[in-house]
């Protein structure tokens, strides 16, 4: 009996760290203006300049039900995706519906034969019929064997691209999520509506579920950033980049809706915002190149290898939004960033 708890719990903890880590990235960035602007597989989505992204209004969202294994209470529980108004029973494995370039943190794993999934991410009500996405900072809490308590701190994040489900193994995060959709265009922004509320604390909370639970000094902040590539293959089926175009911000107070926020891109060498952006720095190594699927449909890194030039066309736009900023499993509890009405312009 002891042996068999055992490998519940080890196998349950590998779906939860899988889970957990695919969101997240360390950073840290300046605090952004709250004014109006601041410093083989099925076709790829795509996203336009121009006008809003698709789906970028989140007045519709697709509805899961997914029944969790029996060894963590085996709970029906729901999880959201941005896409066409529909319901899907079962445990399913999700892609995006509709020609929705939408992913989230929301997924599904299936690690060792245990299905535990993540919502983190969901619809909000902003007046009458609107809605919009609301990405939360929260705790996780689950019970293995109606014996042992975990807690977990997790993220709300959602991105262009597409997760891949179910998630399999905790190796690689970064291979679990196709980051970026094809693009052409040159915004010179990204253009969104955002509200920040942020906790009236200044300390972050560790907690992986499997050690005590730490307090840690300084809150955590919420993140937007743009990465605008150009991308090629290789004769091997590798992925190539450079980066076009470069944006982000942190949001660090609470601030009431911002309609019509404009982020600026800057074109060409970024180089001089990495003092104060550092996570907008250039992904050039295998550890941290996000992935994306080549023309063989096998998910291989996009290895950045240097600044484009100023008046370089993108093949391909990478727009993350994020709850949290910091590393995996720390967080300030009750941070939730409100997104809507998403558009280049």
């Amino acid at each position: 009996m002891r042996r068999n708890l055992i490998y519940h719990i080890r196998s349950f903890s590998l779906a939860v760290s899988v889970l957990m880590t695919l969101p997240a990235f360390a950073s840290s960035a300046p605090e952004a203006d709250p004014g109006p602007a601041a410093s083989p597989a099925p076709p790829a989505p795509k996203a336009s300049a121009g006008s809003k992204v698709k789906f970028g209004d989140f007045n519709h969202w697709v509805t899961r039900h997914i029944k969790e294994s029996g060894v963590i209470g085996g709970h029906e529980k729901t999880v959201y995706a941005i896409g066409p108004d529909r319901v899907i029973e079962g445990n399913k494995p999700y892609r995006n519906a509709g020609g929705s370039p939408w992913a989230t943190s929301n997924v599904m794993a299936k690690v060792a034969g245990v299905v535990k999934t993540s919502n983190a991410v969901y619809p909000a009500v902003r007046s009458g019929n609107d809605r919009c996405a609301r990405l939360a900072t929260q705790m996780e809490s689950i019970k293995v064997l109606g014996l042992v308590n975990m807690d977990v701190m997790v993220a709300g994040s959602m991105f262009l691209g597409e997760m891949l489900e179910p998630i399999k193994s905790t190796s690689n995060p970064y291979s679990k999520m196709d980051m970026g959709v094809t693009f052409s265009g040159r915004p010179q922004a990204l253009v969104f509506d955002y509200k920040v509320d942020m906790p009236p604390v200044n300390t972050r909370t560790k907690s992986t579920g499997f050690s005590a639970k730490k307090t840690l000094p300084g809150h955590d902040e919420a993140v937007t950033f743009v990465m605008l590539q150009r991308r090629w293959e290789d004769e091997d089926g590798n992925l190539h980049a450079r980066r076009v175009g470069s944006a982000g911000e942190l949001y660090t107070r609470s601030t009431p809706w911002q309609n019509g926020h404009r982020l600026p891109i800057v074109y060409g060498d970024a180089s001089s915002l990495l003092s104060s952006h550092p996570y907008l720095k250039l992904r050039s190594t295998k550890d941290t190149a996000y992935y994306a699927r080549n023309s063989k449909g096998k998910m291989v890194p996009v290895i950045e290898e240097g600044w484009d030039s100023a008046d370089a066309s993108p093949t391909h736009a990478i727009v993350m939004f994020s709850a949290g900023s910091g590393e995996p499993y720390i967080g300030t509890e009750g941070l939730t960033l409100y997104i809507d009405n998403v558009a280049f312009d």
